[in-house]
């Protein structure tokens, strides 16, 4: 695992201090690692969103019978991959 030294001004030093002795993390580092995990998944998100827009501004097409093809063997291979860890 890297180390990073991360300076802070007193009161945020004092703010994460306070999250530590809550109990909500057990030191500083545990506290960063979830900031960025937050910001991580936020980001995720705020993609999926701007794809989901993207799409739903799109020209409209219909499904071709190859593409209907396609979905139906990834269904069949996804209840199939259930039926052999369930």
């Amino acid at each position: 695992m890297q180390s990073m030294n991360i300076s802070r001004p007193d009161p945020l030093k004092q703010y994460v201090d306070g999250q530590i002795a809550q109990g909500r993390y057990s030191s500083a580092s545990e506290y960063v690692r979830e900031l960025i995990r937050v910001d991580e998944k936020r980001k995720a998100e705020e993609q999926l969103e701007a794809e989901l827009l993207e799409g739903l501004n799109s020209v409209e097409s219909e499904l071709t019978p190859a593409d209907w093809r396609a979905i139906r063997k990834e269904a069949l291979a996804k209840v199939e991959a259930r039926k052999k860890t369930g």
